[in-house]
């Protein structure tokens, strides 16, 4: 088998045949390269997993042992080398171990901009959100050099999207400018979707969700962009054009595209979301006959108080291929569309029997009964509610019945936590 060496791999820029990545990383015995060197076959590495090659995971956890193992020596010339010395922060800021980086910095001069920066990111990584996020106030990502500028400008945005989400898209755009095609950008990307559906900006959202399904679509971080994607929707729901939901999904591979439409129905369903939950089901059911998609437009009736015949449509349903959890959700709609049902029915026929008082004015007295009149108070208004009052008891109560039937099934939802994949 031919051996392949990642010195040459970063000279040549060839890419590892997946076969051979695990035997290389093997092969190689870590002090035959230096730190920087290393630590750029895992850009490359990574940069191929956000490409959609699932098979560079291995070399990747590999190089991360390597370049670990690399700067934990007691060597101290390495440091030296500027390469080094910027590639132990792009290690810390790849998934590498914090210890690492500290005992790393402890070889730098106090004054090295690598160590002031580097004691910011440990800071980061080893989960400090304020104090890193306060320590980065002043750090501008274009001053230093791209390799690590875009590094810096993914952390800092990261940060800043819960605490300033309307100053963290320019700089994860930042991010994404010095990072093209990288597994920087593709991190960027997933984060700005985020962003854009809290600052409730449907064209960026929109924009973003198109650029990330265009490159990295089958990146194994995918999911997490279908969650968020998913999310988002949901969220501008009143706002974002269905017609341009449309047209992303149709990007996606087909399996893709109806699991894409089924987490928003069932999302919307959960929230009640009738029309939406309607719209995404519509939108799974034409692309495959799945039971699923029925399931979820009926549980946006249930949740909506809507429950005329949703039982003999949950009834209809195909139980056997369902999965367990989406088969326990059944159920959970079932029980409560009954228990809804039973509580709209008529009064008994003893009940019905009772006679109804008219509402209008009050009967006129007649001379014979001016004596009763006198002697017999005459309810007052304040004691009786009034036609009004009933009717909004009624709704009140209607209302509290279908949010109460919506916390229940969004209780069961998280407890089954099983979307569709």
């Amino acid at each position: 088998m031919t051996r392949w060496s990642l010195a040459g791999l970063l000279v040549l820029g060839t890419a590892l045949p997946a076969s051979a990545e695990t035997d290389a990383a093997a092969a190689l015995e870590p002090q035959q390269l230096e730190p920087y060197q290393i630590v750029r076959s895992l850009e490359l590495v990574q940069d191929r997993l956000a490409g959609g090659d699932h098979a560079s995971q291995p070399m990747q956890r590999k190089l991360l042992e390597m370049i670990d193992a690399r700067f934990a020596t007691r060597e101290s010339a390495r440091f030296e080398n500027e390469l080094n010395r910027r590639a132990l922060l792009i290690y810390a800021m790849s998934g590498g171990n914090p210890a690492t980086l500290e005992a790393g910095l402890a070889h730098l001069g106090k004054d090295d901009p690598n160590r002031l920066l580097g004691e910011k990111i440990l800071l980061y990584v080893n989960g400090k959100p304020n104090e890193a996020l306060e320590a980065f106030a002043s750090v501008d990502p274009m001053t230093y050099s791209p390799d690590v500028g875009m590094y810096v400008a993914l952390v800092k945005g990261s940060m800043m999207a819960e605490a300033e989400p309307g100053k963290a898209l320019p700089m994860l755009d930042r991010a994404r400018l010095l990072g093209p095609g990288t597994l920087v950008e593709e991190a960027a990307l997933r984060r700005s979707i985020s962003v854009a559906v809290t600052l409730g900006d449907t064209k960026r959202f929109l924009r973003y969700a198109e650029q990330y399904v265009r490159s990295y679509l089958h990146s194994p971080y995918a999911s997490q962009f279908a969650d968020t994607f998913v999310a988002g929707v949901v969220a501008l729901q009143d706002k974002v054009d269905r017609r341009a939901v449309v047209d992303l999904a149709a990007m996606m591979e087909p399996e893709q595209e109806k699991v894409i439409y089924l987490r928003i129905a069932r999302r919307a369903a959960i929230d009640g979301l009738i029309d939406l939950a309607a719209f995404a089901a519509t939108q799974a059911e034409e692309m495959a006959d799945d039971p699923r998609a029925e399931l979820y437009a009926s549980l946006s009736l249930v949740t909506s108080g809507e429950i005329d015949n949703v039982l003999e449509r949950l009834s209809r349903i195909d139980r056997e291929r369902l999965s367990e959890n989406d088969r326990r959700l059944l159920d959970a709609a079932s029980a409560i569309a009954a228990e809804l049902t039973a509580g709209t029915k008529p009064a008994g026929a003893q009940s019905q029997a009772r006679p109804i008082r008219s509402v209008g004015p009050e009967p006129v007295i007649t001379a014979a009964g001016d004596e009763t009149a006198k002697t017999t108070p005459v309810p007052s208004r304040s004691r009786s509610p009034g036609p009004g009052r009933g009717v909004d008891a009624s709704v009140e109560k209607a209302e509290a019945m279908v949010a109460a039937t919506r916390a229940k099934l969004a209780d069961i939802d998280k407890l089954i936590g099983d979307m569709p994949e």
